[in-house]
């Protein structure tokens, strides 16, 4: 059997994405995984509608997605949470790619996360996705939030509240033992 393969990324478009790193600060804490991780920016689509899906089809960039999800063994996203929901360039994805087959995250396993700049952590998006996901095949193996990222979060040094940082690594391990 070879390597087994996550993907990771932060559901954000922005360049300095919070949930982007924290993403990779998790990739970070797996022991025996190989880790990819993607930036949304690269997976830009025209804004999904039937019309659009008619005229154009599916984008080849939605292709390319749902190849990286088929390609790896699990999944470890960190939701960004805009107005209470999904960010847009996140939900453009999701709905491009749930117009092939459903099947979004093809039955992988998935260690959701969410962060932001307030104290609740981006509870609202994590909670949307983690009821939306197992609808198109995601098998959620565990949530995380942290609140209050740039008081609990330094890019050198990850999580740096020490109840916060084991609660990851814990939820780290887990999701890994059921890869």
């Amino acid at each position: 059997m070879g390597k087994i393969k996550v993907l990771v990324f932060g559901a954000s478009s922005s360049i300095h994405s919070i949930n982007k790193q924290l993403a990779v600060f998790a990739g970070s804490l797996l022991d025996k995984c190989e880790v990819t991780v993607i930036d949304l920016n690269d997976f830009e689509m025209p804004i999904f509608s039937v019309d659009k899906e008619e005229s154009i089809g599916i984008p080849e960039k939605a292709h390319n997605f749902k190849e990286a999800v088929k390609s790896h063994n699990g999944l470890i996203i960190s939701m960004a949470e805009h107005n209470g929901a999904y960010s847009a360039a996140f939900k453009n994805i999701f709905d491009w790619v749930s117009r092939m087959d459903g099947t979004v995250w093809e039955n992988k396993p998935i260690l959701l996360l969410a962060t932001s700049e307030g104290k609740r952590g981006g509870a609202s998006v994590l909670q949307i996705a983690a009821n939306r996901f197992p609808f198109n095949g995601g098998k959620i193996i565990n949530t995380f939030s942290l609140p209050s990222f740039y008081t609990n979060f330094e890019p050198s040094k990850g999580i740096i509240e020490a109840e916060k940082l084991q609660e990851l690594k814990n939820l780290v391990a887990d999701f890994e033992n059921q890869l």
